[in-house]
């Protein structure tokens, strides 16, 4: 059974609904648009590893300071981990800063657990 019965819909309503989703897809293409200028940024050991992370959280860039080289592997290792992880956090809080700025009654909490729901998979 539908919400509303055909009989129901006013006239001016089709045309309000077409505006509408005319704004969200504006809106929608301007999500995608500022998506691809995110870089969240995550530094661990002092400054001495340095990661740049996209949107989608691919790690874009990686650097290491000259006092990097002095940690052994696996302390190197663990500290490059965390300045991952740090930009990882920094991006996806700019897209949900993003998406709440641009599209209207946008819920991070629920669209996560939306995407968790639907893949079966925590996001």
């Amino acid at each position: 059974m539908y919400p509303l019965e055909p009989g129901e819909i006013r006239d001016d309503e089709p045309e309000r609904a077409g505006r509408q989703a005319e704004r969200m897809l504006a809106g929608i293409e301007e999500v995608e648009a500022a998506l691809d200028q995110i870089a969240g940024h995550g530094e661990a050991a002092a400054g001495q590893v340095t990661v740049e992370a996209a949107a989608d959280g691919r790690v874009r860039h990686v650097a290491f300071g000259p006092r990097a080289v002095r940690l052994d592997s696996g302390t190197l290792a663990a500290e490059l981990l965390t300045a991952i992880e740090r930009a990882q956090q920094d991006a996806a809080r700019q897209t949900e800063e993003l998406m709440r700025e641009t599209l209207d009654d946008f819920d991070p909490q629920e669209a996560r657990t939306l995407i968790e729901r639907i893949t079966g998979t925590p996001w």
